[in-house]
């Protein structure tokens, strides 16, 4: 699990890093009406870190499977591929400020920490599996990994965003 939150730390630094000198205006300017603005990336990277928190918490009180089918969570690197996002994760139209941003950030990752700190079984978490709804049956401890890999496939987004 060490590992796992040495990733988590690394992606969110570089998130912070890519944010944290934008100028709202900055941050909440779409490239165009079908995309999201960094703000709403940053929003979204909130709602789905909220949401797996509730997945794995859901997983753990389902059935152990003896080897729930491992995935190519790599997939989710790969921009090519596109994803439609859950209305669950879909993130809020209006601005945020990038205070207000960076504070939800540190608020539910916080949170996710301290969740997976009270996880008495940690290796539960590979005999486990909920959907995910762009993999399938995912063990719980890829969701978590999924966060990670997740983040780290927006922060290219939004650094070609700021870049336009």
């Amino acid at each position: 699990m060490s590992n796992v939150k040495e990733h988590l730390d690394t992606t969110r630094t570089q998130l912070l890093q890519e944010i944290h000198l934008l100028d709202d205006t900055t941050f909440n300017k779409k490239p165009d009406a079908q995309s999201w603005s960094v703000a709403q990336i940053c929003h979204h990277l909130v709602l789905v870190e909220e949401a797996t928190k509730k997945a794995i918490t859901w997983g753990l009180k389902a059935e152990e499977q003896s080897t729930p089918a491992r995935k190519n969570v790599q997939l989710i690197l790969d921009r090519t591929r596109k994803f439609q996002a859950p209305p669950i994760v879909e993130p809020a139209d209006e601005p945020f400020t990038v205070q207000a941003m960076l504070d939800l950030l540190a608020t539910t990752r916080k949170n996710l920490l301290a969740f997976l700190q009270t996880i008495e079984e940690p290796e539960a978490l590979a005999k486990r599996a909920v959907k995910h709804p762009a993999l399938g049956e995912l063990p719980l401890d890829q969701w978590i990994e999924m966060v990670y890999m997740h983040e780290q496939r927006h922060i290219k987004q939004l650094q070609e965003i700021v870049k336009e």
